[in-house]
């Protein structure tokens, strides 16, 4: 049996305000962004290359107030340019952190233990690794 996670639900307080964060500053793919009929919105994004999306919406899931999502992480094979890219884009990240002892430091240093640290409009908490080679 194979599992895939599909989706995760950002709770935002602005969906606008939060769409432009996620297409605009991150880059993501915009997939749809649905009108409910009235009872609400729904604004699907993946993160280019991802097989996992996220979902953007007020209300969607009500025991999760906007800003209280925290530890979702995504991974690239060059922290420093993906860094970069997100300064470029006007993302407030924080500097590159060493976290642990890499237990196969070749190719690169950084594989396994290098992250960089984000949050988006409403507080929600993003932490991005650096994985180059999964072996």
């Amino acid at each position: 049996m194979n599992w895939t996670l599909e989706v995760v639900v950002v709770p935002v307080s602005d969906v606008d305000r939060a769409k432009e964060f996620y297409a605009q500053r991150l880059g993501f793919v915009l997939d749809h962004d649905t009108d409910l009929g009235g009872v609400g919105r729904i604004v699907q994004l993946t993160p280019p290359g991802s097989g996992c999306s996220i979902v953007l919406g007020r209300g969607v899931v009500p025991e999760m107030p906007p800003g209280s999502l925290k530890g979702v992480q995504l991974v690239v094979p060059d922290l420093e340019r993906a860094r970069a890219e997100l300064v470029e884009r006007g993302v407030e990240v924080s500097e590159i952190q060493v976290m642990g002892q890499n237990p196969r430091p070749v190719p690169h240093p950084l594989d396994n233990v290098g992250f960089v640290f984000f949050r988006d409009p409403d507080g929600n908490e993003w932490s991005v690794q650096q994985i180059s080679e999964r072996g």
